[in-house]
């Protein structure tokens, strides 16, 4: 008997020895430990909260540690796929309201995956814009608009009536209303309830699609530089030369006139 009651002993301090815990293990001091720690999944958020007290007694006894877990699953964000279907139904419907925000939309798709998470679109990231796509929704817009709406119909109005200043270019394309006062002064449309959504003869020429400008015209610029209206500025280009010879030609016609005219004329001066 005082054989077994010396084995139920041993085994006792034996199974105390597996419980405690290595000192690399053990608090450096008796206190109070939150330890919040987050894992992001594609699929899951999970949060972690575990609470260590570390025992006050004497004995060496392992630490109470109590786990609270919290999971939400979120589905992944898809990426947003590029469609002209849509654009071409509102405009086909002349809505241009929301052809306007569907054309916002489509350029947060083709910007990339960046501006898709943050639902605009940097200036810089104009340039990663296929050239047939933006040429695609400028020749969308020029079809159901008689050619008065679109990208490159703003670029030809900033380029050769606005003298590529955007100010000007806002007031031609009627971005900004003259004020009521005594000095001539602009300020910029409320949107969306004081820009124009129908086409008619009132609406100026480049009205649509909108591009917000408040914080700088870094994106506009960007986009109505962008290769894809390359050829609209040869375009412009050719003809302004084009207008430049026919003036000489004529200025130079109407100098040998004058020099005909002096020399045919009949002197009766003697």
């Amino acid at each position: 008997m005082a054989t077994n009651s010396l084995n139920s002993l041993l085994h006792h301090k034996h199974s105390l020895l597996k419980l405690q815990p290595s000192e690399s293990t053990l608090p450096s001091s008796n206190s109070f430990f939150l330890k919040p720690t987050t894992s992001i999944s594609s699929s899951t958020s999970t949060s972690h909260l575990s609470i260590s007290i570390p025992s006050s007694s004497s004995e060496s006894r392992p630490s109470a540690v109590f786990s609270a877990t919290s999971a939400t699953s979120a589905a992944p964000s898809s990426p947003q796929t590029f469609s002209l279907d849509l654009l071409s139904q509102y405009l086909s419907d002349q809505n241009f309201r929301q052809a306007d925000e569907e054309t916002r939309r489509l350029l947060i798709v083709l910007a990339g995956e960046a501006a898709q998470k943050r639902g605009y679109v940097f200036f810089s990231e104009v340039k990663f814009i296929p050239d047939k796509d933006l040429k695609a929704i400028d020749e969308l817009w020029r079809k159901h608009s008689n050619n008065r709406f679109g990208y490159s119909v703003q670029k030809r109005t900033w380029m050769k009536k606005a003298n590529k200043d955007f100010t000007q270019l806002f007031i031609k394309v009627g971005w900004m209303k003259k004020l009521d006062t005594e000095v001539e002064q602009y300020n910029y449309r409320a949107f969306p309830d004081e820009f124009m959504w129908e086409l008619n003869s009132d609406t100026p020429e480049g009205h649509l699609p909108l591009t917000n400008a408040l914080r700088g015209t870094q994106l506009l610029n960007n986009i109505l530089n962008h290769p894809a209206f390359e050829a609209e500025e040869e375009e412009e280009e050719e003809e302004d030369k084009a207008a430049g010879e026919s003036e000489g030609l004529k200025g130079l016609a109407d100098t040998s006139k004058t020099l005909r005219n002096r020399v045919m004329k009949t002197d009766y001066s003697f």
